[in-house]
């Protein structure tokens, strides 16, 4: 189980860095000859989020479990 464990924190800490600091996305909206002008999207995802800390919370209590078994 421990290396399930080790899996989730893993995920856990990925999906808490993607849903805090989510994607950047440019995107041109008008280019007019010389002019350009851009804006840039922030896409986070509060699910993700979410999904991390059950996933650490889970994974934690997993690596406790296999310790307390040997």
């Amino acid at each position: 189980m421990k290396p399930l464990g080790i899996a989730l924190v893993v995920f856990g800490i990925l999906a808490v860095i993607y849903g805090v600091y989510g994607l950047e996305r440019q995107t041109a909206n008008i280019d007019i000859g010389g002019i350009k002008a851009t804006a840039t999207e922030r896409h986070s995802t509060p699910g993700a989020t979410v999904a991390g800390v059950a996933s650490l919370i889970a994974g934690v209590v997993l690596m406790v479990n296999s310790k307390r078994r040997t």
